[in-house]
């Protein structure tokens, strides 16, 4: 059976392999990103426009659609891998100058495409 993957097709991939293989990637990359506590969040939103907290708002929203109770502190601890006014303590740091400039410059620039 062919399933729509990310807009193309898979031959041999079920729904179960293909959410298991989704799952694995999430994991990966949250395990990559705690083992990167140095890349703050305003870099990834600077280079990828998502960022931990993203990713914790859409853990968030699929345990809501799959009926599972978990708040928005939850979900960011199984981001950040720890409590978030931990990770923010003792990880984050005030954004630069010129971190803000090119943040905005992003903002700017999606405001503008969707005209």
């Amino acid at each position: 059976m062919a399933v729509a993957y990310f807009g193309l097709y898979e031959r041999d991939m079920d729904q179960q392999t293909q959410t298991e293989l989704e799952a694995a990637a999430f994991r990966s990359l949250v395990k990559h990103l705690d083992k990167r506590k140095d890349v703050q969040n305003i870099d990834l939103m600077i280079l990828a426009g998502f960022c931990r907290n993203c990713m914790s708002k859409w853990l968030m929203a699929a345990a809501e659609d799959q009926g599972v109770a978990m708040d928005y502190d939850q979900a960011r601890e199984h981001v950040y891998c720890m409590p978030y006014g931990e990770w923010k303590d003792n990880h984050q740091l005030p954004a630069t100058d010129a971190q803000m400039a090119a943040f905005s410059a992003n903002e700017k620039a999606k405001k503008m495409a969707k005209v």
